[in-house]
């Protein structure tokens, strides 16, 4: 995989800061459901490493544990200490996280590894930072994930749109000789129109394309071909996510 710009990246999010918490629909969901994964814990250390405005890193402060909340974007973290959302914050990669090892009970990484250019790098690096007999839980986007937006994509032009996310084969191969269970989650949010679909992806930052591109707005014929092109449901039109949801056990 090619080196990831973390400039670009940051960047998309910090502008992404404030109207993250409206258009996070797919993250609580998310959660949700890495939160099944890991089960019932008392967990008095934790990290969360790609924290955005803080939602997670409150749900954790909230259930009693020291929070650190860690992110590549200085005005995410910004928006999560407005939130009061951690007792410690820390602007950093999560692929060299600047802290010594062994240092929290859980390590939680929800919806940021598939920024990084090496997730085994970025798991070997969570896992680091854990206790012995701590947890590390971590979701990430699959490849299948966003299958309406590249259709709809295909009749404007032949340029990539969203990036190309891991298979779970990959994604598996990255956790080969640790203990970990997981689970797939499919979500499906609707929206009443493709503009709606798209903003809500630029809603919440993530918007960099890896690949990188010319961003010209979209025509109003382009739009047209985008919307007949959706595959829509019952008048509605549905972004699909495919989320692996990881939890390994720190030996």
């Amino acid at each position: 995989m090619s080196p990831v710009n973390k400039q670009a990246v940051a960047a998309a999010f910090g502008r992404a800061a404030r109207s993250y918490s409206q258009h996070d629909e797919l993250q609580r969901q998310s959660a949700k459901g890495l939160l099944a994964a890991l089960g019932e814990y008392n967990f008095p250390q934790v990290l969360d490493a790609g924290c955005g405005p803080g939602g997670n890193s409150r749900y954790w402060r909230d259930a009693g544990s020291h929070v650190t909340a860690l992110d590549l974007s200085a005005q995410m973290l910004d928006e999560a200490r407005q939130q009061r959302a951690a007792d410690r914050y820390l602007q950093a990669d999560i692929e060299a996280i600047p802290l010594a090892d062994a240092q929290f009970d859980l390590v939680w990484s929800h919806l940021a590894v598939q920024w990084c250019t090496s997730l085994p790098q970025a798991l070997a690096e969570l896992y680091r930072v854990a206790r012995p007999g701590g947890k590390v839980a971590f979701t990430t986007l699959l490849e299948s994930s966003l299958p309406e937006l590249n259709q709809a994509w295909k009749a404007v032009d032949a340029q990539p749109h969203a990036n190309r996310f891991l298979s779970h084969e990959q994604v598996t191969l990255a956790l080969s000789g640790w203990r970990y269970r997981s689970a797939v989650q499919t979500i499906t949010l609707n929206f009443d129109d493709a503009l709606s679909a798209m903003r809500s992806l630029k809603g919440i930052g993530a918007t960099h394309l890896h690949a990188g591109r010319e961003r010209k707005p979209l025509t109003r014929g382009q739009l047209q071909r985008l919307e007949l092109a959706w595959p829509q449901q019952r008048g509605e039109f549905p972004l699909s996510y495919q989320l692996f949801h990881g939890v390994i056990e720190r030996g």
